[in-house]
């Protein structure tokens, strides 16, 4: 019998576990807690105030075109470094980190696909790589697809997301704007239709070149949308601009854009533009659609609206 030693007792010690995520998100716009499935399931708007989040160009990719129809194009280009630029960090440092980030080579993905059975040329934006800014790569991509839509007569839509130009490229970039809308002028020119998405934000030398350049412009819901940003614009001026000057509904307001388009009804919205547009002959340079085209878009928006 041992009186002076015990045995320890094996006692188990669980170790604790981190907090994982619940999948609860508060919304930065209206603060109501939001499911993050449900924030999925609504097309990553917030179902209590319709708060549009920023999406992938994927993503948007994956909403906007029909089944197995994408075919991408030009993947192969990707930005160099001519002016060996530097600020904090180098540019092939941050194309590289942009690139390990977001699983692209660059802001903006173009290539072919349907929309409602229409065959389309299709670009968009992505932010999440270096603010969707325009640099020499973008704007040959976007320059060449539409070339391919002339040479393949098919419209063609950009889905805008952009800080403007990319500052890296300096002179190289901003020589994207004309680019851009030179190419924008021979589509209009082929009598083809060039249908403009801005979505939060879109600024910039994209605002000041190919984003005003649609037959067709629309725009998601409280989009910012401007040239110089809200904050330069209160440092040149000295005084804080109206709440919303900048926003979407503003500039419909003012006649700047034909339409605010939630994102829900963004599909259908374009499939009736197309739907219009590809009932006209487009010839020769020869635009044969109706000129009241105001009257024949407004009709086209109500049919929209009323499909809600």
């Amino acid at each position: 019998m041992r009186l002076f030693s015990y045995d320890k007792p094996k006692i188990k010690v669980q170790k604790i576990k981190a907090d994982g995520f619940s999948g609860w998100l508060k919304c930065t716009h209206c603060h109501e807690m939001i499911h993050a499935n449900e924030l999925g399931q609504n097309f990553n708007c917030c179902p209590k105030c319709s708060y549009h989040y920023r999406i992938t160009a994927a993503e948007r990719i994956k909403l906007l075109a029909d089944k197995d129809s994408w075919r991408p194009l030009y993947t192969n280009l990707k930005s160099q470094d001519p002016l060996k630029f530097v600020d904090t960090d180098t540019y092939p440092n941050r194309l590289a980190k942009a690139r390990k980030d977001n699983t692209k080579s660059e802001g903006v993905l173009v290539g072919v696909c349907t929309i409602g059975e229409h065959p389309v040329a299709l670009a968009v934006m992505d932010f999440n790589f270096m603010a969707g800014s325009m640099g020499s790569v973008v704007g040959e991509k976007l320059t060449l697809l539409i070339e391919k839509a002339i040479e393949s007569k098919l419209p063609v839509i950009i889905v805008c997301a952009s800080g403007g130009a990319r500052m890296q490229e300096s002179v190289l970039s901003l020589m994207q704007m004309a680019k851009t809308s030179a190419a924008l002028a021979k589509l209009h020119e082929a009598g083809l239709p060039y249908i403009s998405v801005l979505t939060n934000p879109t600024s910039g030398g994209v605002t000041a070149s190919f984003a005003s350049l649609g037959d067709v412009i629309i725009a998601e819901p409280k989009a910012l949308i401007c040239f110089a940003g809200p904050r330069v614009v209160a440092q040149v001026i000295g005084e804080d601009l109206p709440e919303g000057a900048q926003k979407s509904e503003f500039l419909l307001e003012h006649g700047m854009i034909d339409k605010v388009v939630e994102r829900k009804q963004l599909k259908t919205t374009l499939q009736s533009l197309l739907d219009y547009f590809c009932a006209q002959e487009y010839t020769g340079g020869q635009d044969k659609a109706p000129r009241d085209l105001s009257k024949t878009l407004k009709e086209i928006f109500l049919l929209t609206d009323d499909g809600e």
